[in-house]
């Protein structure tokens, strides 16, 4: 166990890639770099206060030496100090060491303009590739936390979130705020026995729905996507939710707040098929102009006739109010059924 700092990780350290060769065995053992991902990283390694405590794990070859210090405090029966010796990159450049875990760590660090940070590092020593890919099957075999839960705890913290992360907190807020027509509909796993009754709609599903709106250029959140940190993008965001999702329950009031069993508009398909349609109705309307309510109104009254969420049979889909799941096929005609529908209807009605 050392430390390096961030400009020398990858003097020291490579990545092995999951690849294969022209025979089509498998070499290296790494997946392809999430480029999102490491940007996150070095954003956050670049800010103001970072913290990175968790260790970039590496193999290292057999070639290394290590001196241990002299005196008696050299050894306090549990570690051992001294001074590692590790080899340079060979002339043809290939470096010593392996990255078993934390390549994208890595790869931010050498990215980041803080080049003197401190980086943990726990090592094996091992000239074996299976060693390597051993220790790296073990320590991706943990059980993560549930993302539900990971949900609920990203609105709390205190840290700068990337935008990934505002739809946990959009969800957060549709849950909590007084204005939000979601308030105490939303299952969370913190909720109390009596909460989880009113409780009707999966955050996973609201969330998933956020997330695609910010994400797609289609999406109406997508031109907020940038701001989701700063307060007059955010506003703007929680503007346009609070505006549809208000007028979806005025739209829909026999099937708003009921459970999913009895109510296709609550279930985790109706959310994210909604969510679609709410991209499709919101992304030319103005929240800030006077009547913007009444305008989401009278969009979702052109669909309102041709909506089975309590009863009868989605026509084109051969499927009644029920038989319609959280299957992405289903999700997926569902919402091209709607938004067709309402593209005809409003185009009949000029």
């Amino acid at each position: 166990m050392f430390t390096l700092t961030a400009g020398e990780v990858l003097q020291v350290a490579d990545i092995s890639r999951v690849s294969q060769s022209d025979p089509g065995e498998l070499i290296g053992y790494q997946r392809p770099e999430v480029r999102r991902r490491i940007q996150e990283i070095t954003e956050y390694l670049d800010s103001d206060q970072p913290l990175l405590p968790n260790p970039i794990i590496i193999a290292l070859p057999s070639t290394v030496r290590f001196t241990r210090s002299r005196g008696p405090n050299a050894d306090d029966g549990i570690a051992l100090s001294g001074t590692l010796k590790i080899p340079l990159a060979c002339k043809d450049g290939s470096k010593p060491a392996w990255i078993v875990d934390g390549r994208q760590r890595a790869m931010a660090l050498a990215a980041a303009g803080r080049q003197d940070f401190a980086v943990p590092v726990s090592a094996f020593i091992t000239d074996s590739v299976d060693v390597q890919r051993d220790q790296l099957r073990r320590l991706n075999n943990t059980r993560s936390l549930p993302p539900a839960l990971v949900n609920e705890l990203l609105p709390k913290t205190s840290m700068p979130l990337p935008p990934r992360q505002s739809p946990s907190v959009l969800c957060e807020l549709l849950n909590t705020s007084g204005d939000s027509p979601f308030r105490g509909l939303i299952r969370r796993p913190s909720a109390s026995k009596n909460q989880r009754r009113k409780a009707v709609v999966t955050d996973t599903s609201l969330i998933q729905a956020l997330a695609e709106s910010l994400t797609s250029s289609s999406g109406c959140l997508f031109p907020y996507r940038n701001l989701s940190n700063d307060e007059a993008g955010f506003t703007a965001m929680w503007a346009v939710l609070v505006l549809f999702w208000t007028a979806v329950k005025e739209t829909f009031p026999l099937a708003w707040g009921k459970p999913p069993s009895q109510s296709r508009l609550m279930h985790g398909a109706g959310v994210r098929v909604m969510g679609r349609v709410m991209d499709c109705i919101m992304t030319p309307i103005d929240t800030r102009q006077p009547g913007a309510g009444a305008q989401v109104r009278t969009e979702l009254a052109l669909l309102a006739p041709h909506c089975h969420w309590t009863d009868g049979t989605w026509e084109g889909l051969g499927l009644r109010w029920n038989e319609i799941h959280n299957f992405p096929r289903h999700i997926h005609e569902l919402s091209s059924f709607l938004i067709r529908t309402y593209l005809q209807e409003r185009a009949a009605q000029r």
